[in-house]
């Protein structure tokens, strides 16, 4: 799948990409049982800031931008840019101008296992982007890549259409065909929570509302009231 773009891919409902965006990287990567988080060096250039949408993918190669000035003809609105670059690179590949064009026709953000520029630009303008690191280092636009096929961004696998959750905490990878699954999944996930934010918030220790005690005797832990007991 070399030098290829793919016009038409599939997208999970509106509704369930929102309703993830909602819960947030850390319930979503929670309710797909800690799967599909990229890794913890993707940073967004500004903080505050959540999104969530359907992937459109791109492969690139080290220094070269080019596809992703084919994004945004392709791209629907709503849609999430991701990334992947074909060997380590953290030169400043995006900057206002592409943000600009991005903005225009819709795009929510964009995820990039490599650099990005313009960071003051980029945080004026509100538009959210997730990268390796800022660097100043430009492109240029030499080398096919691909968009809308299989991409690897941060060490998580990204397939076209897939749902992107990213904020503050990090960016995570929902596969379109269990979208609705791990919705329902955070949903529960929420709703436990919140019985038990209330009950530490009246006193209770989380040790006793999950039962951790006997389980951690069992493990070994033993409790004494100064270091001259322990010996």
């Amino acid at each position: 799948m070399n030098n290829i773009v793919v016009r038409s891919i599939e997208r999970a409902k509106v509704s369930i990409i929102q309703g993830l965006g909602e819960q947030g990287t850390a319930t979503v990567h929670e309710a797909q049982n800690r799967m599909g988080l990229m890794l913890p060096y993707m940073r967004p250039v500004f903080s505050g800031v959540r999104v969530s949408g359907s992937a459109v993918t791109a492969l690139t190669h080290p220094g070269d931008n080019w596809m992703l000035h084919v994004i945004p003809e392709i791209a629907q609105e709503g849609d999430i840019a991701v990334v992947g670059v074909s060997a380590e690179n953290s030169d400043g590949m995006f900057g206002d101008l592409l943000a600009t064009s991005y903005k225009a026709q819709g795009i929510l953000g964009l995820i990039i296992d490599a650099g990005c520029r313009d960071s003051q630009e980029l945080t004026a303008m509100k538009f959210p982007v997730w990268s390796r690191a800022i660097s100043a280092k430009g492109t240029v636009k030499k080398t096919l890549g691909s968009v809308n096929i299989p991409v690897i961004c941060a060490g998580a696998l990204v397939n076209p259409g897939d749902v992107i959750v990213a904020d503050d905490d990090g960016v995570v990878v929902v596969p379109r065909e269990r979208a609705a699954e791990v919705y329902d999944a955070g949903l529960q996930r929420e709703e436990n929570e919140s019985q038990k934010r209330s009950r530490l918030a009246a006193g209770e220790l989380g040790l006793d509302i999950s039962n951790m005690r006997s389980a951690l005797k069992n493990a070994g832990l033993v409790y004494v009231e100064t270091l001259n007991e322990y010996d």
